[in-house]
């Protein structure tokens, strides 16, 4: 699938260009020609003979990028000066900072925020440990812990690499949600090395949020943080995801009219997003699902799971799914389903495929960048699609939860984080989108829709201070 144009990769060029002639529509010729876009121009300084333009573009990639700047050097009497990466600029020097809460201006103020005042606030903490909560910046702290294995679509780049996207989630949590939360980047692999890590830095925070540390080993130290911790931790990769996933469903069922109980879901993806996402819609509802992987429908007589621990993941997934025990290969289990989830690997399903679903066939396809049929493609027939992308309608994106869902955990003091909230969760997503606004192209709200962080922390917030919180049918997802 070709890649269009982004914003990702947009660069702004500075030229000097002969003051008469033709050099602007030169310009916007190379750059539309040859696949780009330009989104900007600006005349930054004029004399009689030459301009100086600054014309920003956006292309498909860094290549891409390349390919037009030496294109525009091609250009007789057109001097390329400089080229700025403005992804790059944006990064350089970090997204995030530190900033005091309270000026400190003279000697009173120093006494009290730091030495001797802050003694009698430790002395009450020493105490009263609870009150951590309330006098420090615990009460509003989250860490965003990675050990770099999994890193968006690429792979094991390790904790340095990773840096910037966990900025890039701090920053996400701050601007959503008025959270303070802190990159962790750890320089380890070892499962009970990040176990103990995260276990002794937990005092300063109010949550953990784990991120992309790569499956088996994600849902260990999961589960053996939420043991040993007396506060919520979430890996965002698999329950972020499960929760807008679930959402979007539910508004997608109301499009086609079908109900959740009732349909057959295929997934694509048995790692930790996928078995997340199994986990919450079972828990929300659904009875008849298959899921498939490398090796094709996952079921109980598979040669590869007769040895399998009871506890493993795809050994769970066996015993919980496909109830008529069904084989084969993804195609052939997708013909006749009613919905379609894939968290896998790119074109894993053609046109075809998807035409021989249901009617009012549902297909979110969310590898990303390249998903598992292209949308264009699988539109023809299905009556829903979403993505993981930001240039297709229905944008699959934790952004919309992890914020929400974090705000309502800390505001609850709430010590764990169980199915119930992620289901309220979902809910309250779901219903950010009104009747006068559902449609194919519309089964979940924009990412910078005012109301959505708000909806989705008091969903959480109501479903943690429950009478029955924490101990729902559905467990701990």
């Amino acid at each position: 699938m070709a890649t269009a144009p982004s914003v990702s990769y947009s660069m702004t060029i500075r030229l000097e260009v002969p003051a008469g002639g033709p050099a602007v529509s030169q310009i916007t010729t190379v750059v539309e020609s040859s696949g780009g876009h330009v989104t900007g121009l600006d005349v930054t300084a004029s004399g009689h003979e030459r301009l100086r333009i600054d014309v920003t573009i956006a292309a498909s990639s860094t290549a891409h990028a390349e390919e037009i700047v030496q294109k525009l050097r091609g250009i007789d009497e057109m001097d390329v000066q400089k080229v700025s990466d403005r992804t790059f600029l944006m990064h350089l020097g970090g997204k995030i900072e530190m900033t005091s809460k309270h000026p400190i201006r003279n000697r009173d103020d120093l006494s009290m925020v730091y030495t001797p005042g802050v003694a009698r606030v430790c002395t009450q903490i020493a105490a009263n440990p609870d009150d951590a909560r309330r006098l420090t910046v615990k009460r509003n702290s989250v860490a965003v812990v990675t050990d770099g294995s999994a890193v968006l679509g690429l792979g094991n780049i390790g904790p340095a690499a990773a840096l910037p996207v966990m900025e890039g989630k701090a920053a996400l949590f701050k601007r959503f949600a008025g959270i303070d939360a802190w990159p962790l980047c750890l320089d380890t692999q070892d499962t009970d090395t990040i176990v103990e890590v995260v276990k002794a830095i937990a005092p300063g925070f109010a949550g953990i949020n784990l991120e992309d540390i790569s499956a088996p080993r994600c849902f260990e130290i999961e589960a053996r943080l939420r043991e040993a911790l007396d506060i919520p931790v979430f890996h965002d990769d698999q329950h972020g995801t499960a929760i807008v996933v679930l959402a979007a469903l539910h508004n997608a069922l109301r499009v086609v009219g079908k109900r959740l109980e009732d349909v057959r879901v295929v997934m694509s993806g048995a790692g930790a997003a996928g078995t997340a996402i199994l986990r919450l819609l079972l828990a929300a509802g659904v009875k008849h699902a298959v899921v498939a992987d490398i090796l094709g429908v996952v079921h109980a007589g598979r040669a590869d799971l007769a040895q399998a621990d009871g506890d493993a993941p795809l050994r769970w997934i066996a015993d919980n799914t496909n109830p008529e025990g069904m084989t084969g290969t993804l195609s052939e289990a997708v013909a006749g389903a009613d919905v379609f989830v894939g968290v896998s690997a790119p074109n894993v399903l053609s046109g075809a495929d998807v035409a021989a679903m249901a009617d009012g066939a549902i297909v979110f396809a969310l590898a990303n960048p390249d998903p598992e049929v292209d949308p264009a493609v699988a539109r023809r027939t299905a009556a829903v699609v979403a993505t993981g992308r930001s240039d297709f309608p229905n944008q699959i994106n934790n952004v919309l939860v992890f914020p929400g869902v974090f705000r309502g955990l800390l505001d609850a003091q709430s010590r764990t984080v169980d199915t119930s909230m992620m289901l309220a969760a979902a809910r309250a997503l779901a219903d950010v989108v009104t009747e006068e606004e559902l449609n194919a192209n519309y089964v979940v709200p924009s990412v910078f829709n005012e109301r959505v962080a708000g909806a989705v922390a008091g969903a959480v917030r109501a479903a943690a201070t429950a009478p029955a919180a924490g101990t729902t049918a559905g467990g701990t997802v």
